[in-house]
């Protein structure tokens, strides 16, 4: 069917709720509309689903959300009984239909004959990774749209390891997805026959307290300055509460919260697109900050996976850490601990992503720690923390991406803003009793090991022209690179289409300079959206400088250049 055709199918055929079809009815005759939300289906991938809200093939709605569930049904039965009885845990955070998504998708896992664990409000993801691995399920399901605006949501879906999916788990899903055929064949039964046929179970606060007891043994000090004086948001999201407590049972005494972000806002209200990566996102704690006079401020995204801080400097103003030097503070505040404990494993490994910057290298280096890189996306990240349980080969340290994702230890397979939010509190909190802030520690960092700055630039290209326009630019980049840039000569080129380094293909290119800078240029897996990442290295602070602005110009020029 075309689009129009599967519009009139949605609109006329009994199967789709009059909520929907009214939803339908406002945008007859809107051809462009139409186009939009029924010229493809909302695609199944390793991310999982991740869209817009509203009725319509390529939509996240209770149609496509339970045909995505069934098709994960579909999977579980595969491998029998025993899947079936392992069972999915299911979390939900605080967007629009975020609850009646989970309940959509445990109706129709329990109808399928699969075991359910529900999780009784909202939570944080690195929750559902670490509730995985604690009741042994075979998969679990977060509906999330993580930092997205108010308009989207998601599903993501993991594997029994307690990580996302990879690309064979998300293959097999998509392609019993596409063998369900008709929407009517979908199985689902309401949440009260599922909990009397004793196959939806809810999950409390039992679950909270292992959880954050575990969080507070990743502590390395306790020589610290419980006295710091932290600002926190939860962005209105779900870190609210397991934040709030993990600092509060660690002996943080003057943990302020952003009264105007503390609760759900499914709309979020005070601050639109809620990414703490966007320092606009601190807007309202930097001016409790500054009333307060705390000394860093620290934000979670609505799902609390991941975090970011600000730093009050010596004139009083707060300065932003990007996710690369917050990154490069932890490798460096972890290992520096262990390494004075004499608790770092000889065969011990950080896993960055290939579009995050080389300082955590170096200083890994220094402590003779192994560096592996990984396709972007923690579920790639993680994805190393599972090969690594299975081969023995390497003992996982941390993982890290630019994007302010983070997760310390392997109890947790995601990112986690709760176990990052502690760490950073209690490293700013160590440098405190030294008379240094975490500005002061970089700056060490950087005369130590030298300058390494970082731009990260995303060009939004919505619908399908801009899908299209990316794949042009992506198209310049692969058939004619960049060759000289001032004095940086390119030296080495990835394609990541070509698996040149033994990690699964991907739509990512990346150039080298001889100085050791470089550039990578990808597509979002998530948003509509190509992004370019820039990094330069040098002993000196300005040269660092001017040649990320050297670097950004030249990437600019090629990619306006393309209609």
């Amino acid at each position: 069917m075309n689009h129009l055709e599967k519009y009139n199918y949605w609109l006329k055929d009994g199967y789709f709720d009059e909520d929907t079809k009214r939803e339908l009815e406002s945008i007859k005759g809107d051809d462009k509309e139409i186009l939009d939300r029924f010229h493809t289906d909302l695609t199944f991938g390793t991310a999982g689903l991740r869209g817009k809200i509203g009725a319509g093939t390529n939509r996240m709605n209770r149609y496509t959300v339970s045909l995505a569930t069934q098709g994960l049904a579909d999977t579980i039965k595969s491998r029998g009984k025993d899947a079936m009885n392992r069972g999915v845990a299911i979390a939900y955070d605080v967007r629009h239909f975020s609850k009646d998504f989970a309940e959509i998708a445990a109706g129709v896992l329990a109808a399928n004959g699969i075991r359910v664990y529900l999780f009784d409000d909202i939570r944080p993801t690195p929750l559902l990774s670490y509730t995985i691995r604690r009741l042994g399920t075979i998969s679990g399901i977060v509906i999330t749209a993580s930092h997205n605006p108010k308009d989207y949501n998601g599903y993501k879906v993991y594997w029994e390891e307690g990580s996302q999916i990879l690309d064979d788990i998300a293959d097999e899903i998509l392609n019993n997805i596409n063998h369900v055929g008709d929407f009517s064949n979908i199985k689902l039964i309401d949440l009260e026959e599922g909990v009397d046929k004793g196959l939806i179970k809810y999950i409390g606060k039992e679950i909270d307290d292992e959880y954050v007891e575990k969080v507070k043994a990743l502590a390395l000090n306790e020589n610290i300055d419980k006295d710091i004086k932290i600002v926190y948001t939860p962005l209105n999201g779900t870190g609210n509460k397991l934040v709030r407590r993990v600092l509060r049972e660690r002996g943080f005494t003057n943990v302020i919260v952003v009264p105007e972000q503390e609760n759900p806002d499914p709309d979020f209200t005070t601050v639109g697109y809620p990414n703490p990566e966007d320092i606009k996102a601190f807007d309202y704690a930097k001016k409790l900050g500054k009333e307060k006079e705390a000394d860093i401020l620290i934000a979670t995204d609505p799902d609390c996976d991941r975090v970011a801080c600000m730093v009050k400097d010596s004139s009083g103003e707060y300065i932003a850490l990007n996710g690369n030097q917050t990154g490069a503070l932890l490798v460096n505040y972890i290992l520096s601990s262990r390494h004075r404990d004499n608790t770092i494993p000889k065969n011990a490994a950080i896993v960055k992503s290939i579009v995050t910057g080389d300082l955590s290298k170096a200083i890994a280096e220094n402590y003779k720690v192994a560096t592996i890189e990984a396709l972007t996306g923690f579920k790639n990240i993680c994805g190393k923390a599972n090969e690594f349980d299975r081969s023995g080969e390497y003992t996982f340290i941390m993982g890290y991406e630019e994007s302010i994702g983070y997760v310390y230890d392997t109890m947790v397979r995601d990112k986690d803003g709760v176990i990052s939010s502690m760490l950073i509190a209690e490293m700013a909190a160590y440098y405190k009793t030294q008379g240094k802030t975490l500005l002061d520690e970089l700056e060490d960092i950087y005369k130590e090991y030298g300058y390494y700055f970082e731009k990260l630039i995303s060009i939004v290209l919505e619908g399908i022209e801009g899908s299209h326009r990316i794949g042009r630019i992506m198209d310049s980049f692969r058939d004619r690179p960049i060759t000289n840039i001032d004095d940086m000569k390119l030296i080495k080129t990835i394609d990541y289409l070509k698996d040149e380094t033994g990690n699964p293909k991907s739509n990512v290119l990346k150039y080298y300079f001889d100085d050791g800078s470089w550039y990578a240029v990808r597509p979002s897996g998530t948003e509509p959206k190509i992004k370019v990442y820039i990094y330069s290295r040098d002993g000196d602070r300005k040269s660092s400088q001017n040649k990320i602005k050297a670097i950004e110009k030249a990437t600019m020029d090629r990619i306006e250049s393309i209609e």
